[in-house]
């Protein structure tokens, strides 16, 4: 692929003829077989495999082809006939593989032989899966417990997580940092504080009987496409659609489905947001406090003129509390401040509260547009605030709806991973196994690279993911990665962490979600939780990529069994054998969850773990949903605001999930060959005396002794607020500070970062 930026105004809805393009064209150049690519009629099917992409749900009744243009090119990704061993490293050191791009690490194919670097070549060597397991545990044996990170990238299936999840605390701690870390913590904190639980409320039947949608800082078009199928439906039956987004994203102005051939030849599109507000970076509480603003004003109205409360009374007298807290800080805080800090107006906010109070049954969907920010946790709560105003939550068609990211990140939260220990189930896994867990508080990802970079991490051992890629502080985290005595990374395909080392370090490849895995008690399937909180099975029926190739939980129990002390209560070799005993153990660790698990995991639709808060049960401070009065309007408060700077956000392209890069293309915002760019108003622009092509480096605007840059970003003009720019994650991720993440959750704040735009030298 070229590095040369090609700039196309993009004007094509989401879906249509450019979504089947994008899916042939990742089928051929992943030479995916056509038996391979009929896997596509399983994907997202109760008889199927789930999706390897995203999180969204799997309906009871799927469409003839449950899965979008994203989930079809992660497929493919997998199933790919392009395989490496150990002929491809014998061929390329480790540090020219460093200078290879994301998308070319992993365009090479499947990994499907274990590796370990050897410092005297530069080169990683073919190693048995005895050597590899005897090696790494030798070393985790010799390291301090509390010194040891075991991560996880939320792709992983329950089965494996709860091994994990075991491996990690009986080995002495719980520093079990995962990719939710990174992105919806804040949900995980501001939920759990506010309703009692820690996910969303919604379902897919919820979709059917709401009559009006607000969504938040999430870009559906990429980053969760099927949902567009309840959008365009709820469009049909005349639900407004009210978006708050920086961008004007094409999946969220209009969508052409793919799956009816009337739509494919007409070219008819369906208009997804009625109304769309383009607020700046980091203005999302003013926008949800203008919001709340409008609302008690119309209530204040229809008080006076005698007509029905606008408010559900009786809702907030029943199940809320705090109310007159955030009742007298809405009327005190000045429409002027909402307006500056939102970039919204006064009537356009007033327009979206005026659909909000006409429904009665709001849905507020959001992602990590709202949870990335300083304020992350404050912006969660901001929108329970503006759903318990009139009811909605814990009634159908209503609810909060937190859009997750990876295929089980949730999922790997509901069976321990989780570094706080008063989450997991402690005294349970005390019983069951005969061991005393750790009860110090372990590492989250902020907290796991803080301590990379003070020297107190001896191993990072990683359950999928590519974290030195995803972190931000990059210059920095590489650096203090190399120093690592040993690093260990459970892969499909080459990636950035695997070519960034530490000074002992081993690949070790696993069988994807889409293959078939053969184990002594035959052929095995897994569960996932998707983003609604539904278990789902999934049977891979794919061929492997190689026959070397060990399943994620004999890879978790082969380093268990080489660095554990022998417990005849944890049977490592019956579990890998037969994954239903794994589910018997987790029904046992957690029987209100996983009743009669076996039997429902091929439930349609899938089955839904308890939600108190759905049945207006709420397991909070007060035993009642929670108001919570902001602290501040601005987002991201810690960004100092130094004269010239702007304000950038980190995006997704068309052509990439999370750290995966499909291709360089960017086809909804027209960016083709490069994802080397920054988009910018013209405006901003005009005063920065730059043209559209122009190159560009970008630094931090923060005074704390570290240098961070980005150079060589080719300018593009584009709809976005005055004052904002964007560019592309992981690129970016060089210009974030760590210590710039949300308070209370700890996500790094990768939505609002202060920076200045400098014209390249020639």
């Amino acid at each position: 692929m070229s590095d040369e930026v090609k700039i196309e105004r993009a004007t094509m809805p989401a879906g249509g003829w450019g979504s089947l393009a994008e899916v042939t064209k990742i089928l051929l150049d992943q030479h995916v077989p056509l038996k391979d690519a009929r896997l596509l009629t399983k994907q997202n099917k109760p008889d199927g495999f789930a999706c390897v992409s995203c999180a969204w749900a799997k309906p009871a009744n799927p469409h003839p082809f449950e899965f979008c243009e994203s989930g079809a090119k992660a497929t493919a990704w997998e199933t790919t006939s392009k395989a490496i061993g150990a002929a491809f490293f014998d061929r390329h050191t480790v540090t020219e593989l460093e200078g290879w791009s994301d998308h070319a690490l992993e365009e090479q194919g499947r990994l499907t032989v274990p590796l370990r670097w050897d410092a005297a070549t530069d080169k990683y060597r073919e190693i048995s899966w005895d050597t590899a397991f005897a090696e790494i545990g030798t070393a985790l044996r010799a390291s301090r417990r509390d010194r040891v990170v075991f991560y996880s990238s939320g792709r992983a299936s329950l089965e494996t997580s709860y091994m994990y999840q075991l491996l990690a605390r009986m080995y002495g701690n719980n520093n079990l940092p995962d990719s939710s870390n990174m992105c919806h913590e804040s949900t995980s904190v501001g939920l759990k504080k506010t309703i009692g639980v820690a996910v969303g409320t919604v379902t897919l039947d919820d979709f059917e009987r709401t009559d009006c949608i607000f969504f938040f800082g999430q870009n559906v078009g990429v980053n969760s496409p099927r949902m567009l199928h309840q959008l365009q439906e709820a469009r049909r039956r005349g639900v407004p659609i009210i978006t708050f987004n920086p961008l004007r994203e094409r999946g969220l102005v209009s969508f052409t489905n793919p799956q009816s051939p009337l739509e494919m030849l007409t070219g008819a599109e369906t208009a997804i947001s009625t109304q769309y507000h383009q607020l700046k970076a980091g203005g999302d509480t003013a926008a949800l406090m203008g919001l709340c603003k409008a609302i008690l004003a119309q209530d204040d109205s229809a008080r006076a003129a005698g007509a029905p409360r606008v408010l559900d009374t009786a809702f907030l007298a029943a199940h809320t509390h705090g109310f007159d807290g955030l009742k007298a800080a809405v009327r005190a805080c000045p429409w002027a401040d909402i307006e500056r800090e939102s970039g919204l107006t006064q009537p356009a906010l007033e327009e979206a509260a005026a659909v909000y109070c006409r429904a009665n049954a709001v849905m507020a969907v959001y992602g990590m547009g709202i949870t990335q920010h300083r304020n992350g946790v404050q912006n969660v709560a901001m929108i329970v605030n503006l759903l318990l105003l009139r009811g909605n939550l814990g009634k159908p068609g209503a609810g909060v709806c937190p859009v997750r990211g990876h295929s089980n990140v949730q999922g790997q939260r509901t069976v321990g991973i989780t570094e706080k220990p008063e989450l997991a189930p402690l005294d349970k896994l005390r019983e069951q196994y005969g061991f005393e867990p750790p009860r110090q508080k372990g590492m989250n990802t902020v907290e796991a690279c803080e301590g990379m970079l003070a020297g107190a991490v001896d191993a990072y051992i990683g359950l999928g993911g590519n974290f030195i890629r995803a972190v931000p502080e990059t210059v920095l985290m590489e650096a203090a990665w190399r120093r690592l005595p040993l690093t260990v990374q459970v892969s499909t395909k080459l990636n950035r962490n695997h070519v960034i080392h530490g000074k002992a370090s081993y690949i070790l490849p696993c069988l994807g979600r889409t293959e078939i895995d053969r184990q002594r008690g035959g052929p095995q399937a897994v569960t996932i939780e998707d983003s609604t909180s539904c278990m789902h099975g999934s049977r891979g029926m794919a061929e492997p990529a190689a026959a070397t190739l060990l399943s994620e939980p004999a890879i978790v129990a082969g380093i268990a069994k080489a660095t554990l002390a022998p417990n005849e209560r944890v049977d490592w070799d019956g579990w890998v054998a037969d994954y239903a005993s794994i589910r018997a153990a987790i029904s046992a660790t957690f029987p209100d969850i996983f009743p009669d698990f076996e039997a429902r995991m091929w439930q349609p639709g899938g089955f839904r773990k308890p939600l108190p808060a759905a049945d207006r049960v709420w397991h909070t401070e007060s035993g009642k949903a929670e108001f919570t009065v902001p602290e501040e309007l601005p987002g991201d408060p810690d960004m100092t605001g130094a004269p010239r700077a702007l304000t950038l956000f980190t995006i997704r392209s068309d052509g990439q999930f999370n750290t995966t890069i499909y291709s360089n293309d960017d086809r909804f915002r027209g960016v083709y060959g490069s994802r080397m760019v920054l988009f910018m108003a013209a405006t901003d622009m005009a005063r920065l005396a730059l043209v559209e092509g122009d190159v560009v480096t970008v630094r931090t605007a923060v005074d704390d002794g570290v240098a961070r840059r980005v150079a060589g970003l080719t300018v593009v003009a584009y709809d976005i607020p005055a004052g904002c720019v964007a560019g592309y994650f992981p690129e970016c991720n060089p210009l974030v500070p760590l210590w710039h993440h949300a308070k209370g959750s700890k996500v790094p704040a990768v939505k609002s970062v202060d920076v200045l735009v400098e014209r390249s030298a020639p």
